[in-house]
């Protein structure tokens, strides 16, 4: 598989090998040992999650605490969205921008997202299924959101805005300047320290 780092750091985008024949194809969605050599330390995983979405559906933008937060290694086996994350660590050399790539079950990519950093995605196809692979399980009390359609960060979505689906808890979510005002937002410095403690296990 290849593994390119995002525009954000922390994040990465995952393009796995297909070995098809006439019996269909084969591939590895995770390695293990190939995303660490990324990272830099190895994913202690605890919790898998699959959403299925309506075209135009938006999920999030999401984050948890620090620490422990949540890193997440996603994929898409059946339809397509587009996936973004977003730099909300205030002070990150890109704080309030964002990359995104296409999950589909065509080119089969994975995207890895490290703990603090916000993570979205809309569905392009009906059906759409996302699988989240994340390294700690559900808290309610640590889980946080960010409007995903605050102008500050400005996502671009494919799809028109009268046709985008979004959870009532999504859209009335703070905006990110409204979210670092009231503290809810990661540092940068807490991310890259929690990061150096997991490098150093």
């Amino acid at each position: 598989m290849q593994i390119r780092e995002l525009s954000i750091p922390d994040t990465y985008e995952i393009t796995p090998r297909q070995h098809p024949d006439d019996r269909g194809l084969f591939f590895e969605f995770y390695r293990f040992d190939r995303l660490e050599e990324a990272v830099g330390h190895p994913l202690d995983l605890k919790q898998g999650n699959t959403s299925v979405s309506r075209r135009g559906s938006v999920r999030g933008i999401h984050f948890a605490d620090i620490p422990p937060s949540q890193a997440k290694y996603v994929t898409a086996p059946h339809g397509a969205v587009l996936d973004f994350v977003i730099d909300i660590r205030v002070g990150s050399p890109t704080y309030g921008q964002w990359d995104s790539v296409l999950l589909d079950d065509k080119d089969r990519r994975a995207i890895y997202v490290a703990e603090g950093v916000g993570h979205c995605f809309v569905a392009l196809t009906d059906d759409a299924t996302v699988s989240y692979l994340v390294t700690d399980v559900y808290n309610p009390t640590r889980e946080h959101g960010i409007n995903p359609l605050d102008r500050d960060i400005a996502l671009a979505f494919p799809i028109p805005a009268e046709e985008l689906l979004l959870s009532p808890k999504d859209t009335d979510a703070p905006g990110l300047a409204e979210a670092a005002e009231s503290g809810l937002l990661p540092s940068w410095d807490a991310a890259r320290a929690f990061y150096a403690s997991l490098d150093n296990k």
